[in-house]
């Protein structure tokens, strides 16, 4: 497999595309380039059952598995309500609504600026 070279934006754009494919709920991409420096987006999306915050994860792996990305980390589970995605430059977090309104990583993170929001 050829390894191809991705800018983190695109990267965080092919996710999204990924996550509205397979219907996942509220898609906000935040530019965190400016709050933190290890990483330059967070896409944070929910899906509304365990089966679909699995389908979510693994599609994002697959997908960019295909096209030469590799994941650095994964944590956390469909059981938990959450599962995190870490791309290097971009990190997934996906959540069931009641864990994502619970941690609220939008209000954690308002430092950063919002560059695309499906609800």
């Amino acid at each position: 497999m050829e390894v191809t070279f991705l800018e983190p934006i695109e990267i965080a754009k092919r996710i999204i595309e990924i996550v509205s494919d397979r219907q996942a709920v509220d898609i906000l991409m935040l530019d965190i380039r400016k709050v933190v420096d290890f990483a330059d987006y967070f896409i944070i999306c929910s899906g509304e059952s365990r089966r679909q915050i699995d389908t979510l994860s693994d599609e994002i792996d697959i997908a960019l598995k295909q096209e030469g990305l590799n994941l650095f980390h994964r944590e956390g589970t469909a059981e938990s309500g959450w599962i995190l995605l870490d791309f290097a430059a971009v990190i997934v977090h996906i959540f069931s609504p009641e864990e994502r309104e619970y941690y609220g990583l939008e209000q954690l993170w308002s430092r950063g600026i919002p560059v695309f929001r499906i609800q």
